[in-house]
């Protein structure tokens, strides 16, 4: 009978590490394991002050104008129906045309120089790209695989600028932004993740590795070189930027408290996903990084734990300050990865988004995706142009700033920088072109002294107390043509 109990627990076991949790780990308060080492510390903070930055999904899936990689990954959703190829009814066929646009890859008019100057020009200042995605095709020159841009066998090869996350890099530096690197963990092509005598279940591995422990750390290795390589090999990487975040360690505790969390919320009895234990060593791999990079940010997305550096809200922006560095990365036309005659958010919504993340001391990192002839959409250059014409005026508002209690009241966002000056920004209605006679602030009260202007303008403001707030007066002159749109910013200084 012991031995019986025993087997069984064992089997318990088994499926308890053959598990892994679909969704990414929820952004809430008391999940940030803040760092300790001086210099990362120092690099965060800096990091902070940079408050915008570019993303850019670009890969062999641009070609068909889809989701990135998810159609590959046998989970039923919506938004990623497979809906190209000859036969998208049949996996093993839509899996094969899928990576066969490896061979017909060739964005020809790829010019990341011209990506870098509107960047700069946006006040944008740090890059994120994809690098590999979890379709495990590499955009750069890694020597671990062939499922890569630089592949004889795909047209983009024999171009002189064919290593992409190279030329991007470059580029983007040499217009002074940062160089991050996106890089997914789970890599669906990869024999180590996905083993070719298994098919796939989901998302995650799809053999157990406790039960095929070598060839687990086969795929750590790989994965390991991969990011060593681009740390290496690429310049300055001032950031590592990783997905995928069910590929973590996961500790028998964690895995049986998530199937009881699971099942309370479980409709019918029925309990969809799996919970594995995906260690590929994050820690150790971190002490080799910074060896290479002593400084550098890692943000190892969705897992609890001192190697993510800052945390990643999705698509969305939270309602309220939060206690540790964040950044919202948004879409801003279309998808993640390149949709055709996609629709950019207006000039409007992207800068009063800025605004409203900046006033709760977050980040922007803003995504725009490539064509798969290795173009921008008009509607991003759009997009750029109106914060590049916004930032001319009010870039001192943006940049070194931090949240002013109480972050926002009615339409009016509000920040402080180390001197001492205060900003009060007025999010402008759609349309709203000239100034009202007066700006209201309730909550906030210059002291005696202070001096008011509106960024774009030379001009002094008269301003009186009202209550605990107080108000500005606008002048004529000033009402009928301020100096930009959609945001009007007002620094207080006391100096």
């Amino acid at each position: 009978m012991k031995t019986c109990m025993k087997t069984l627990l064992s089997l318990v076991l088994s499926v308890l590490f053959s598990c892994s949790v679909y969704a990414q780990a929820i952004y809430e308060d008391g999940r940030y394991v803040p760092e300790t080492n001086p210099l990362v510390l120092k690099k965060v903070a800096e990091w902070q002050s940079l408050k915008f930055g570019l993303l850019m999904h670009w890969g062999i899936y641009s070609q068909w104008g889809i989701v990135e990689s998810w159609s590959i990954c046998p989970e039923e959703y919506g938004w990623c129906e497979r809906t190209k190829g000859s036969n998208p009814d049949d996996y093993f066929t839509y899996k094969k045309e899928y990576e066969g646009l490896k061979n017909t890859f060739n964005p020809y008019k790829f010019n990341p120089d011209k990506w870098a100057k509107a960047a700069k020009e946006a006040g944008m200042k740090y890059v994120i790209f994809t690098t590999k995605h979890h379709d495990g095709f590499c955009m750069y020159d890694t020597k671990y695989t062939d499922y890569k841009v630089t592949a004889k066998d795909c047209p983009f090869s024999s171009n002189p600028r064919s290593n992409i996350a190279k030329e991007v890099f470059d580029s983007f530096r040499n217009q002074g932004l940062w160089a991050g690197a996106y890089f997914s963990k789970p890599d669906w092509h990869c024999p180590y993740y996905w083993d070719p005598k298994y098919p796939p279940r989901d998302r995650n591995v799809n053999y157990g590795p406790s039960e095929d422990p070598e060839r687990w750390q086969k795929f750590v290795d790989y994965t390991q070189n991969q990011m060593l390589e681009l740390l290496t090999n690429y310049g300055k990487i001032d950031i590592l930027w990783l997905d995928g975040g069910w590929v973590a360690k996961t500790s028998k505790d964690e895995i049986v408290d998530y199937y009881k969390r699971a099942a309370s919320k479980a409709k019918d009895g029925y309990l969809k996903g799996r919970v594995i234990n995906q260690d590929i060593k994050m820690d150790e791999f971190v002490k080799k990084a910074r060896k290479i990079r002593p400084d550098l940010i890692v943000v190892d997305r969705a897992v609890h734990g001192i190697n993510q550096n800052y945390l990643t809200p999705e698509n969305r922006v939270p309602e309220k300050t939060l206690p540790y560095p964040w950044e919202s990365c948004v879409i801003s036309g279309g998808g993640w990865s390149y949709t055709y005659d996609a629709k950019y958010m207006s000039g409007h919504d992207g800068i009063q988004l800025l605004v409203d993340i900046v006033a709760k001391g977050g980040n922007l990192l803003l995504n725009i995706a490539p064509s798969p002839q290795g173009e921008w959409q008009a509607g991003a250059y759009r997009l750029l142009r109106d914060y590049a014409d916004w930032m001319k005026f009010n870039s001192e508002a943006i940049y070194g700033t931090k949240p002013l209690v109480p972050y926002k009241e009615n339409n009016i966002c509000m920040t402080q920088n180390e001197n001492g000056d205060h900003f009060f920004y007025y999010l402008c209605k759609v349309n709203e072109k000239k100034m009202p006679k007066e700006i209201v602030i309730e909550s906030n009260q210059p002291a005696k002294g202070s001096r008011i202007t509106m960024l774009g303008s030379k001009v002094t403001l008269d301003w009186t107390k009202r209550g605990d707030g107080f108000v500005i007066n606008i002048p004529r002159t000033l009402r009928n043509n301020p100096p930009c749109d959609f945001v009007w910013t007002f620094k207080v200084s006391n100096n």
